[in-house]
């Protein structure tokens, strides 16, 4: 007569499954260790993008996807100080025009998605601020946490507004990006100073 679990599973079944497991597991970080490892500048396997996008709506409570925009119609001063706030705090990683192709964007991983397409137009008004809010583990994607509920309403409409970003917008948020982020590392100088914005 077969083995049994307390569960009424046949300890041959569980076995099988926790080898099959083991094998699977140990398989996949052999794979990867003779590949790319955990390089930020490899592009990922479909697999390994689909389980992220997995992980990422599981880790998505149903309570906030079901958020409400609380300030759906923004004034012309609202939306003006939503693409500063986007271009001094956003733009560094995800571009003005919300493309992601920046010089942190392109080399962090995930990249950051390209905003002004179906992968981020398409979620809830309620994912895009828990996102906002709450960031994303295991991503480049910081909590804003310290921002106000209408701050943060704010840049979701404007990031409803980024396909539709004039030229005249997004010269005008220029002036609102960081000026600490170099092409190149600062270097020092034969006198002990450093080459770069505030170098004298």
């Amino acid at each position: 007569m077969p083995v049994k679990t307390k569960r009424g599973v046949p300890f041959r079944t569980l076995l099988v499954v926790i080898v099959a497991v083991a094998i699977t597991v140990v398989g996949f970080f052999t794979w990867l260790g003779t590949t790319h490892g955990f390089s930020a500048r490899a592009k990922p396997s479909a697999f390994e993008a689909m389980m992220a996008r997995m992980m990422r709506s599981m880790a998505m409570p149903r309570r906030a996807q079901e958020l409400k925009d609380a300030y759906p119609q923004l004034t012309a001063a609202q939306m003006k100080f939503a693409s500063e706030h986007f271009a001094a705090h956003c733009a560094v990683c995800h571009d003005n025009n919300g493309d992601g192709r920046t010089m942190l964007g392109e080399n962090m991983y995930p990249h950051p998605p390209d905003m002004r397409g179906l992968t981020t137009q398409d979620k809830s008004d309620g994912d895009l601020y828990f996102t906002i809010r709450n960031g994303i583990r295991m991503s480049g994607m910081p909590a804003w946490g310290d921002d106000t509920p209408q701050e943060t309403w704010e840049l979701v409409d404007f990031i409803r507004r980024l396909p539709h970003l004039t030229p005249a917008e997004l010269a005008r948020m220029r002036k609102y990006n960081p000026k600490t982020i170099f092409e190149e590392p600062l270097m020092p100088q034969a006198g002990g100073g450093m080459r770069g914005v505030g170098a004298r």
